[in-house]
């Protein structure tokens, strides 16, 4: 198991807050509100240096996080897991084409 820095750890955790907070927000103008108050708060932090202090910050936003997760996310359709996720692929070819005389 790959071992992730306390910087990564934190990163990924405010991507995922961001990407939570725009599951309960349909539009952009009202989630940009909201992104910059997330951005407030661990902007607020930042500055703590005790890893004991960082560590218990990091697990309570993550156990925040967990609370607040869609039941629904929202995923773009070609992807993995949306709705159009491998619709209408173009049919294989099995057969190389015959050859024409001109």
């Amino acid at each position: 198991m790959i071992q992730l820095t306390h910087r990564q750890r934190v990163l990924s955790l405010y991507r995922r807050a961001l990407k939570t907070s725009l599951d309960w927000t349909v539009q952009r103008s009202a989630w940009r509100g909201q992104a910059l108050y997330l951005r407030g708060l661990f902007e607020a932090k930042k500055d703590v240096r005790d890893q004991r202090t960082q560590r218990a910050l990091v697990e309570e936003a993550e156990k925040i996080l967990r609370e607040y997760r869609h039941p629904e996310p929202i995923r773009i359709p070609t992807a993995p897991g949306g709705s159009k996720f491998e619709r209408n692929l173009p049919p294989p070819i099995l057969d190389p084409p015959p050859k024409m005389d001109i």
